[in-house]
């Protein structure tokens, strides 16, 4: 097992001397940095960054960092305010928690747990959550607990409320929609936002319902898919992923599902690893994701 390592990210309003404060606060309690990646957006002035280094031989003990951290940021004066500053903490061999959420399409579903299995996801899954019975079976193949809420307009919010019980008595850090073919309200997005959707797109092309059938019917010559954090406009949360594959006009409707399925497996799989490694940076409606 590889050396568990701390990460630190932060986007912040830009100023001087940002990078330099940060890789001292890491070196003055002896720790060794193993990626340190910096990317600053002139036009919205935010600056950000994501640092990891070994916690063996760290001066400090884990529990004990984001207050040092703290401590650090306001005697150094790091930051000219902490308004608009945003920070993270994340020890590597603490595992997400990930709860997959899914209605009639099982491509994902397989695809996610398979890999979590092969060691390809470090994280747990510990919930699958659908609006259709039929996925039970899959969920018991792997001794995952399966909970059917079934959706409709009158009950929504009545489900939503037992979504979220259900995130908080797991303790999930993180839903995958993978194919779940509803829309999430604003009051839940609130409550509950680390989420992740597959858009079965290349965005912002054909959002919205039957993306390949209008594909086929508009002639492209590729198609796409995208990955990208839930927000309470539908499909237009920032982008995390995105793969296309091209198309000819032999191509059928049934040949262009086919292949998209293929990039939505490899595009969500891709867009949840970077989550778990705590690449991806939010600011606005935009990511930054240093791979």
């Amino acid at each position: 097992m590889p050396s568990p390592t701390m990460t630190l990210s932060i986007s912040c309003p830009d100023q001087r001397g940002l990078v330099a404060k940060l890789a001292q606060f890491v070196y003055r309690y002896n720790g060794n940095i193993i990626h340190a990646d910096h990317h600053t957006d002139a036009v919205a002035g935010i600056f950000l960054s994501r640092l990891e280094w070994e916690l063996d031989g760290f001066g400090i003990p884990r529990e004990q960092i984001g207050a040092t951290f703290i401590n650090y940021a306001q005697r150094e004066k790091l930051f000219a305010s902490w308004q608009g500053v945003r920070w993270q903490l994340r020890a590597s061999d603490v595992p997400y928690r990930l709860a997959i959420w899914v209605s009639r399409q099982e491509h994902c579903l397989w695809d996610l747990i398979l890999r979590q299995r092969a060691g390809d996801l470090p994280a747990e899954i510990p919930l699958i959550l659908s609006n259709h019975e039929q996925m039970r079976p899959i969920a018991e193949q792997f001794g995952i607990d399966f909970h059917y809420i079934p959706v409709t307009p009158d009950t929504k919010p009545m489900a939503e409320a037992k979504q979220l019980q259900l995130l908080n008595d797991y303790k999930i850090d993180l839903v995958i929609l993978a194919k779940y073919m509803q829309v999430l309200s604003p009051q839940f997005l609130e409550q509950f936002s680390q989420v992740i959707n597959i858009h079965h797109s290349f965005l912002p092309a054909f959002a919205g319902a039957n993306p390949y059938h209008r594909a086929h019917e508009r002639g492209v010559k590729i198609i796409g898919a995208t990955a990208h954090y839930a927000t309470a406009d539908l499909d237009e949360g920032p982008i995390i992923e995105q793969a296309v594959v091209p198309v000819s006009h032999r191509d059928t409707v049934a040949d262009l599902i086919r292949k998209g399925k293929d990039l939505e497996r490899i595009v969500l799989a891709r867009a949840v690893r970077l989550h778990l490694q705590n690449r991806v940076l939010v600011y606005g409606n935009r990511t930054a994701v240093f791979t």
